[in-house]
Formats: structure tokens, sequence, C-alpha cells
């Protein structure tokens, strides 16, 4: 163990011995010593001792229905407390970790110095820098709001006990509370009895605001002006607006029935009644602050002579923002509120006007250090999150919007939209788009479907200017999937420019993305509407699932860098938005890397990324982990403009179309072109049982009656994370490669794994996954769950995944996977110890499950506490 994670260490151990002490007052000594004794056989089993392997196999395999939950929950709750140590590790005082400094602003600030960067130049990046998170409500985050308060809390004792200086009595005051906390956690029920509603995911994404980001991005911008000042020489001016928050909850309908129109209006009152509530407070403390006297002419001339003049300002913000927050109060209620519209605080220049004109007034009074104070964190989270907390962006797929179109056409009898050729549509819908009258006829009637979506477009156009960000159309194959929305959002009245974002998702829809966006910029209307600006989502997840990881990732870099020479030749400012999840196979890598091997000139209008699920809670649920994330965002998309990465040569191209073409083909011939792939994958994984686990609001299938190709692709991973064989997520990939090397192409690879930042990051990415499988594990789930005659898949599948590991050790030219990562590793084999019993109670339970559903509720309890569990050891699981 490298000796700068000794506290790493230090901290799990401690954990773990309270939570035995917690086990031990709660089961008894017998629970405690079957727990341990399961504990000491999996770390033997994982060291090579077969005889401690088959005897944990035994004891897992013939535990009693009695110990299954204590046992299940004892190692669910460890591998939580793991993750607690692992993310505190992350911003230890401590803490070194010289590979996330090297990739830190104060260290590109440092390389640009040295390399006499033009200060013109990076001062024109900083100010086109954008980070815009986009907080999704996918159904991964496992863990309950209940228990994540408890773990901050838990991070909290730990920063405590870092101090040196503690007496003995502080730091036994804090380890008792420690304690408490982890019985708390214990005694509290860690799965959710009832899925969430989508209003529940839009509060507990508030709530990370709060709780976190409301911090975070004050003190990150802090940051960013202290490191841009020590090369400029001068402060970044008080108005940049480098970060931006937004939102799926309450807004993304893509096959979620339970997200309506009155859902999303109601998560809008939520949000600007929680904006409300923050700024609230932070003004009432500005009051207690702002007692100076002295202010500029200018200032009193516009608010008045009084005796403490910023004072009266704020106070009389703070009156608004009270009558804001009972109206909104009121709206949420279901009451006619008391207040006028007038009365409240509707846009942000109502906040940032009068809060800038003290800021101003201050610095000209010579009072630097009290305006650089509480004042301007306010003015930096009025720029991030305004009064509306977050922008929301809705969601919807294309072909219920040419439903909807379709049923008009029929009723006034056009004939069926559906049903007409790609010309025919865009002709009918730029003519109806250029009409002044209405298409809609007044008296009629539409089907529920129908009128849900045309009730959603009337909620948008109540709403003020800038509080939707964008409506994105998933599945958007057409020119006609963006001007159909355009013209349902005409006839609900929305008078003014909502943009509208096709996400291309396919393997075949991301090689036509080019070419449908080229006809949408061939369209008068369409160039005079959108004012020279485009923003387009590239899809991770359905591509990967639809071709494989290395198919998928070629098709996303070509259709970005089409994407972004098109926009470039007609003078199109693109921004491109980033659907990335926390797997590989839907995109995840670690962000610094990932953002770098992006195909060049492709992020100069920022960075727009989906954020979701219990990534949300790993990269910004404590505030200072959340400014280590801003850092490292803002450093990579900062580097990629200053130093962007090589454009891909002639033959890295080559190479890639052949890989893609081979993988993609690889990959298919196995989950579409085996008949006897469905039937394996529902036997070999848990995935029909995780249907079972309200994660959230939206439902695992976009058809229920559908089979696998309906599954969504966040389940499909996390079903195939759960067995240890991780399929998705490297399938085609590492036998395309050995066929490109075997063909004599061996050396132009080694050139792209040195050169290329988009290949070499693949390469890493597919050593992390390979690092998290097991064989073993996979195999014990095959010979308790599958039938005999299946069983050649799943050796078939692992014979391939032992030689593809090889195949990837081989460009890196070594013995052992992550071998230049020494931490991760260490810190996936401490894992190991707690997730090899989980997966191995996991297939017993499952065992006993589908053997009679109906048996015993305490088996269904407990199988869901492993998934949960083996989702808390993989880190991420969909």
């Amino acid at each position: 163990m490298i000796q700068e994670y000794a506290t790493l260490r230090s901290n799990i151990n401690m954990l773990g011995r309270f939570l035995g002490e917690t086990i031990n007052d709660a089961q008894g000594a017998d629970i405690l010593e079957l727990i341990e004794n399961i504990r000491q056989l999996s770390r033997d089993s994982r060291a090579g001792d077969d005889t401690a392997r088959q005897a944990l196999l035994d004891t897992l395999s013939t535990i009693s229905n009695d110990n299954i939950i204590p046992v299940a929950r004892a190692f669910s709750q460890f591998l939580n407390l793991t993750n607690i140590a692992e993310q505190y590790q992350t911003i230890s005082r401590k803490h070194s970790d010289s590979q996330s400094s090297d990739r830190s602003l104060r260290a590109l600030f440092q390389r640009l110095k040295a390399q006499n960067a033009s200060k013109d130049e990076v001062y024109q990046t900083i100010e086109k820098l954008l980070i815009e998170l986009v907080l999704t409500a996918h159904p991964t985050e496992t863990t309950r709001r209940s228990l994540i308060h408890k773990h901050v809390e838990i991070n909290n004792c730990l920063s405590k006990l870092e101090h040196d200086d503690l007496t003995e009595r502080e730091r036994n005051v804090i380890e008792c509370y420690l304690l408490r906390l982890i019985a708390e956690a214990w005694h509290t029920n860690e799965i959710r009895t009832v899925r969430p509603t989508p209003f529940d995911e839009a509060k507990w994404g508030y709530a990370m605001i709060e709780n976190s980001l409301w911090q975070a991005v004050p003190e990150f911008l802090r940051q960013l002006n202290e490191y841009s000042r020590e090369f400029l020489g001068y402060d970044l001016p008080v108005g940049l607006k480098p970060v931006r928050i937004s939102s799926w909850m309450g807004g993304d309908r893509d096959g979620n029935p339970f997200v309506t129109a009155e859902i999303t209006r109601k998560v809008l009152y939520l949000a600007r009644w929680k904006a409300a509530d923050l700024f609230l407070n932070d003004i009432r403390a500005l009051a207690e602050e702002l007692s100076m006297a002295r202010c500029t002419e200018e200032f009193r001339n516009k608010y008045g002579d009084h005796l403490e003049p910023y004072r009266f300002v704020v106070k009389a913000l703070r009156s608004k923002l009270t009558t804001t927050l009972a109206y909104y109060g009121d709206l949420l209620a279901d009451r006619i509120p008391r207040a006028a519209r007038t009365e409240i605080i509707e846009q942000d220049a109502q906040l940032w006007e009068p809060l800038y004109d003290c800021y101003q007034s201050l610095l000209a009074c010579g009072m630097r250090i009290i305006a650089n104070g509480s004042l301007l964190d306010i003015l930096h989270r009025v720029s991030c999150f305004g009064v509306t907390l977050s922008q929301m962006d809705i969601r919807q797929e294309s072909t219920q919007h040419t439903n909807a179109i379709a049923e008009i056409t029929r009723y006034i009898g056009l004939g069926d939209y559906a049903q007409w050729t790609e010309d025919d549509k865009q002709a009918f819908l730029i003519r109806e788009l250029s009409s002044r009258r209405p298409l809609i006829p007044t008296n009629w009637q539409p089907s529920a479907t129908t009128q849900e979506i045309l009730a959603t477009c009337k909620v948008l156009a109540e709403q003020q200017p800038g509080v939707i960000s964008c409506y994105i159309i998933s599945m958007a194959r057409s020119a006609s999937d963006v001007l159909a929305v355009h013209l349902l959002l005409k006839e609900a009245g929305v008078p003014y420019h909502i943009p509208v974002m096709p996400l291309f998702e396919t393997l075949d829809d991301l090689d036509a993305a080019e070419d449908v966006m080229r006809q949408l910029f061939n369209i008068g209307w369409y160039r005079g509407v959108i004012n020279n600006r485009q923003m387009v989502m590239i899809g991770y997840s359905d591509s990967a699932k639809d071709a494989g990881m290395m198919a998928a990732s070629w098709a996303q870099y070509r259709a970005q860098e089409a994407l972004v020479n098109l926009c470039e030749d007609l003078g199109i400012e693109l921004t491109l938005f980033h659907g990335r999840g926390g797997t590989v196979g839907r995109g995840g890598a670690p962000a610094h890397a990932a953002l770098l091997s992006q195909p060049p000139r492709s992020l100069k209008n920022g960075l727009r990324v989906t954020e979701q699920g219990e990534m949300i809670r790993f990269k910004l649920g404590l505030p200072a982990v959340a400014v280590e994330t801003f850092d490292l965002y803002a450093s990579a998309i900062l580097e990629a403009n200053l130093l962007p990465p090589p454009e891909p040569k002639d033959s890295w191209r080559a190479v890639m179309d052949e890989l893609s073409a081979a993988s993609c083909k690889i990959y298919r011939d196995v989950v579409r072109g085996d008949k006897d792939f469905v039937p394996y994958f529902r036997s070999a994984t848990p995935e029909q049982e995780l249907a079972k686990l309200p994660l959230g609001s939206r439902p695992a299938k976009r058809n229920p009656n559908g089979g696998v190709e309906s599954l969504r692709a966040i389940p499909w991973i996390f079903a195939w994370t759960q067995n240890r064989l991780m399929l998705p997520t490297w399938l085609g990939a590492g036998a395309s490669i050995r066929q490109a090397i075997e063909q004599g192409h061996g050396a132009v690879i080694e050139e792209m794994c040195k050169a290329w930042p988009f290949f070499s990051t693949r390469i890493g990415m597919l050593e992390m996954v390979f690092s998290k499988t097991d064989t073993w594990l996979s195999e014990q789930y095959d010979h308790a769950l599958v039938a005999p005659e299946l069983w050649y898949l799943g050796e078939s599948l692992r014979a391939q995944l032992q030689a593809d590991i090889k195949t990837v050790l081989s460009l890196s030219h070594t013995d052992e996977l992550m071998s230049d990562l020494p931490w991760i590793a260490d810190s996936i084999a401490l894992r190991n110890i707690y997730t090899d019993p989980l997966n191995l109670l996991q297939v017993e339970l499952l065992r006993r499950f589908r053997a009679n559903p109906e048996v015993n509720p305490d088996v269904e309890q407990a199988l869901m506490i492993t998934i949960t569990g083996i989702a808390a050891g993989m880190r991420n699981t969909g």
C-alpha cells in the first residue's frame, strides 16, 4: 500500500470496527462471528486458497433464511462505508494525489506560463468557459436520501478526526458520534419501500444543490479567479458565468408516463420556491453585514439618501424574497397566491442589478475586502443558479411528436402525417411554421397521449424566457423531427425561442447526424429562428447498447467531428451535449481524460454533460468534492481549447474504421445473432429482478411487453455489472484489436495508444472494466441459474474476456491490469473481499427466489440488498 493512503486504510479499518460493534449490539455475537468468518474466507479465497473458496461457497449456499438479511446488510454497509472513506480521501488535507494535481487548473496555468502562452488568448478562452452540468433522474442511485444524509455526516466526522491537535476527549466525542451514525445507518432500511415519484426525484436534486453546489460554486469561482489572476495579472469580471446547472428532473418524459405537464409545472414551482428560500437566507445574513454608510453619488441618486444605504437596498430584496417564497409556497399547496406577480422576484436581473450596484459602490469607496466577501458569493450564485435554481430540459421521444401531428392532420382531413415522405413532412411543417393562422382546431378533443404533449407545450408557454433551457428529442432521426417540435411549441403559443435539440443515439443515427443538421441549416425559416446557435446531443447509452463500446465510441467521435466542421463552415456556434453515464458502456471515464479525448474544437463553446444517479453523489455530493470536480472539468476544457489534442492521422482513421466494423459485427453476432442469448442473459443476470428495485420513477423498459431490445441502456448495463461479466462494456473491443494486430496493424495501434488521447482513453477504460470483471463469479451464476444447454454461451464469453485482457495487456506492455494506477487496483482488490460474498449470496438468493417467488419475503429483501451492495462495490452501476 502506498504510504500516502495510510490514512485511508486507517479510516476504513475504524469504520469497519464501528460497524462490527453495531452488528454485535444489534444482532448478537453469533451473527458477527458468522460475518467475520465469511469475510476471512473471502479474503483467503481471493489470495488463492481453494479450500477457503469452497468453504465460502458452502457457507453461503446453505445459509439460513434467518441469517441472509444481516449478512447481506453487513457487507453492503461496509462497501458504503468504504465509498465514504474513499470519497473523503480525495479531499483529505493529507492527500497528495500527484495525478490529480497534474490535471488541476493550477498545473495547467503553470504549463501555460512555461510555454509563454498569450495572455489575451488565455483570457478569451476563460471568458468562453462553460461547464453546464445537467442533473438527471436516471435510476442508478441505489442509496436512499435518509442514508445519504448520514453518509455526509460520517464524512464530516472523518474531516474532524484528521486534525492532529485534538485532545483525547475531543477525539472520543467525535468517534462516539461516528459510531452512533453507523448504528443509525444500520437500523435504517436501505431499500426504498416505494418507488420515488418524479417530484421526489426533483426534491433530491434540489437538496443536492442546497447541501453542496450552493457552497461549491462560489468556492470554485474564487479558485478560478485566483489561478487566472496569477497568470493574467488581473481579476476576472464578476459577470462571467462559467458554471451553469440544468436538470431533467420533472422534465424528462421519455418513456416515463409519470412525468406529466402538471408535474413539470409543480417542479418548476418547487425550483423557484427553493431558490427564493436559499437566496433569502443569504440576503438575511448580508443585511447584517452591510452596515456601511459610505456609497457613491450614483448609488445614492439611484436608491435614495439613507443612513445605511446598502442595508436599505438589501432589506428591500429581503422583503421581496419573503413575498416570493410565500407566492410559490401557495402555488405548491394549490392555493391562490396572496401576493400579485408584480410583487415577487421573477427574473435574475431583479436580484443581480441592486446587488451588483452595491458591489461596485463598495469597490469605488475603498471597501474591496467587504465587496469580495459574501456579497460576491451571492452574485456568483445569481449568475449560476438564478431565481429558478436550475434551468429545466424537456425531453420526449420523437415518435410521440410524429403521432401527435399525425392525429391532427387526420382530424383536419389532410391524411396521415406519419405515413408521408420526409420531403412532404418538411414542406408541411415549414408552411405551418410560416403561417399566422392556428393549425389545431379549438373544438378538437385529442387522444390522452396527444393531449399530454400539447399540455406540456402549454406549460412551457407560461414560463419566462430562460426557465426552459431546451427541448430534447430522443431517438431523433430526421430534420422533420426537429421541425415538428417547433410547430407544437408555436401552436401552444410559446412567445419566445426555445432551443430544440436532436439527440442522436443509435449507430445509424450518429452516422446520419451531419446530413440531418445540414438539411435543417438549409431551411431559411430554421436559420432565421436559431440565431446561428445550435445544440446537438450525442447519446452514449443507446449507441453502445446498439453496437458495442468500440463502434459506438468511434461513431460518437466522427459525428461530433462532422458537426463541428459543418457548423464552422456555416458560421453557426455549436454546443455539443454529452449524454454520458457512470459506466464505460454509457460513455463513462475519468472526466479529465474523457474531455481531452474529444475531437479538436468540439469544446470551444463549453461543455454540456449529464450527471446522473450515483455519480451526482460521488462527484458533487460534498462541497469540497464538487469544487475538485469543477476544477477538473475547467482544466480539461481550457486545455482542450488552448493545447488541443492532435487531429487523427489518416492511418489512425483507417484502423478505427476497421476496428469499428469488426467490433460491431462481433458484438451483434452475440447479442442479436445467437438465438440463446436472450434466455441466457435473463437467467445469468438479475435483469428481471431489477424491476422490483424501486430505484427511480421511470420504468425499466420503454415497452413493458418488449424484450431486450426495449430494455433501457441503464438496466441493461446494471444487470451485467451485477454478475461481474460487464459484457456491454468490452464485447467486441478487444477481439477487434486482436484481429487488427494479426492483420499487420500492430505498429499503427501502438502509435495510436501513445499519441492519440481518444484511443488511449478507450484502452484505459477497458483496463478499468477488466479489473472489475470476475470469470469465476460469473461461472457461479451460470452453474446455479442457467440451463446446462446454455452454459456454452457463458463459457465462450469468458474465454473471449480472457483473450481480450491479454490483448489489452500486450498494448500496455505489462502483466497486470491498472499497473500504472496502483491506487485504483488496490481499491478494487479491497472491495472484492466484500463484493465476492454479496455476489455468491445473490446467486443463492436468485436460485431460491426463482424456485418459489412467494416463499419468503426475507429472500426478496436480501436479494434487493445484494443488488444495492454490489452496486456500491462496483462504484458505477449505470
